[in-house]
C-alpha cells in the first residue's frame, strides 16, 4: 500500500484548492441565497479541465485518473458543494458513460463539447415513482424505425435547466423489464422537451434541480447508447462510478466544515482562553479528524481500484455510505463548535450541514448502499 500522492496528483489537488479558495469562496453565500450558479464560474471550470477530468485528450478531456478526480472534487466541495455536484454529474454520469459505452459518432458530437464545458450534461433516471427502484421506469421510448418516441417525466434532475444534453433512461419493452430499458442522449430544445419547475432545496441550492418532461420527443436511433436493452446496465455502471464522486463530495463537505471549526476554535475565547484549550472541543476536533481520515482512505481506495481495473462496486458503495454519514455527523458537530455563530450563514458551517444531507440520498440512498454491499458480500 502506498499512501503517498504523486507530484501530478498534488498539482491537481493544489490547482483545485486554488480555484475553490479564490474563485468559488468570495460569493458562495450569495449563490446559495440566490439558488443560482454563476455561468462565468462554470465556464472557468470547463476551461480548467474540471468538467472532463477523466475524458481522454482525444475527446478534449484532461485524461486524468479517478484519484485526480476525487482530489479535485474534495477541494471544490470543501468550499461549494453545489459546484461539486455540477462537476460530479458531468464527469461521472455523463462523460464517463458516453466515452465507455457510446458510439464514435456520439463521442465526437457530444463528448468533445461536454469535456470542455461547452456543453453541460444531465442524467435522467429518477421519476415520480422510480427512485431507488430504477427498474420501474414509466418513461417510455417506443421504437418507430428510424427514431424512438420518448414520453415521460424525470424528477430531481441536477443541471436540469443548465444542461444542453441529457442522458435519459427509458423503457422500450415493458415485458422484458430491466432488460428492455435503454439509454438515450436527448438535446435540450427539441420539440416536446419541456423543463419543469425548479426545486426549492434545503442544500446544494446553487445547483439547479428540475423536473424534465418529454412529450412525443423524437430521438434519433443513433442517439441510443449501447445495444438495445443495455440501458439498465448502463445506468448501474455509471452510478457505481458516480458513487465515488459523491463520496468525494461528502468528504469535501466534511473536511471543509472541520477546517472552519479548527480555525474558529483557535480564535474564539471563553473563560479567558481559546476554546481549543477546552477538552470538550479537543475531543470533538479529534473525532472529526479521525472520521474524515477514515472516509478519505475509503474514497481513495475505491478510486485506486477503479483506476486499476478492479471490481470496485463494493468499495464505492462503502465509500459513499461511510463518507456521507461522516459528512452529516461532522457538519452537525461543526455547528456545535461554532455555537450561535454556527447557526448563521456568515460562518459557512450551517450551509455545509444543509449540503451534507443530500449525500446520504442521491446516487443511491444509504439504505441502497447497504443492499449493494450485502449483495457483494454474499456473492
Amino acid at each position: 500500500m502506498d499512501f503517498n500522492l504523486s507530484e501530478e496528483h498534488l498539482a491537481v489537488r493544489d490547482a483545485a484548492r486554488y480555484f475553490a479558495q479564490n474563485e468559488l469562496l468570495p460569493e458562495v453565500i450569495e449563490r446559495d441565497n440566490a439558488q443560482k450558479f454563476d455561468p462565468v464560474l462554470l465556464k472557468k471550470m470547463g476551461e480548467l479541465g474540471f468538467l472532463g477530468m477523466m475524458v481522454s485528450p482525444e475527446y478534449n478531456g484532461s485524461g486524468m485518473d479517478t484519484l485526480s478526480y476525487v482530489l479535485a472534487m474534495e477541494e471544490i466541495s470543501k468550499i461549494d458543494a453545489s459546484a461539486g455536484v455540477i462537476m460530479s454529474v458531468n464527469n461521472s454520469l455523463v462523460c464517463w458513460g458516453i466515452e465507455k459505452y457510446g458510439s464514435q459518432e456520439l463521442k465526437q458530437k457530444y463528448l468533445t463539447k461536454l469535456a470542455t464545458g461547452e456543453m453541460i450534461g444531465a442524467f435522467c433516471l429518477s421519476e415520480p415513482e422510480a427512485g431507488s427502484d430504477a427498474t420501474s421506469q414509466h418513461t417510455t421510448a417506443v421504437d418507430r424505425g428510424g427514431y424512438y418516441l420518448l414520453n415521460g417525466t424525470k424528477n430531481w434532475i441536477t443541471n436540469g435547466n443548465t444542461s444542453n444534453v441529457c442522458v435519459v433512461i427509458a423503457q422500450t419493452d415493458p415485458e422484458k423489464r430491466h432488460k428492455g430499458i435503454n439509454a438515450f442522449l436527448v438535446e435540450k430544445g427539441v420539440e416536446g422537451f419541456e423543463v419543469g419547475k425548479k426545486e426549492d432545496k434545503m442544500g446544494i441550492r446553487a445547483s439547479d434541480t428540475h423536473t424534465l418532461m418529454f412529450s412525443d420527443v423524437k430521438v434519433p436511433k443513433e442517439n441510443r447508447i449501447g445495444d438495445d436493452g443495455f440501458g439498465f446496465k448502463f445506468a448501474m455502471n455509471v452510478l457505481n462510478g458516480g458513487r465515488i464522486g459523491i463520496a468525494a463530495q461528502a468528504l469535501g463537505i466534511a473536511a471543509g466544515a472541520f477546517e472552519l471549526s479548527l480555525k474558529y476554535s483557535k480564535e474564539r475565547k471563553t473563560f479567558g482562553k481559546p476554546i481549543s484549550d477546552h477538552q470538550a472541543i479537543q475531543f470533538k476536533l479529534s473525532e472529526m479528524a479521525t472520521k474524515i481520515e477514515a472516509a478519505r482512505l475509503l474514497v481513495y481506495k475505491s478510486a485506486r481500484m477503479k483506476d486499476e481495473g478492479k471490481d470496485y462496486v463494493q468499495a464505492a458503495a462503502m465509500a459513499k455510505l461511510f463518507a456521507s454519514d461522516v459528512a452529516m455527523w461532522v457538519t452537525t458537530e461543526a455547528v456545535q463548535v461554532h455555537g450561535g455563530y454556527g447557526y448563521v450563514k456568515e460562518y459557512h458551517v450551517e450551509r455545509h450541514m444543509r449540503d451534507a444531507k443530500i449525500t446520504q440520498i442521491y446516487e443511491g440512498t444509504s439504505e441502497i448502499q447497504k443492499l449493494v454491499i450485502a449483495r457483494e458480500l454474499l456473492k
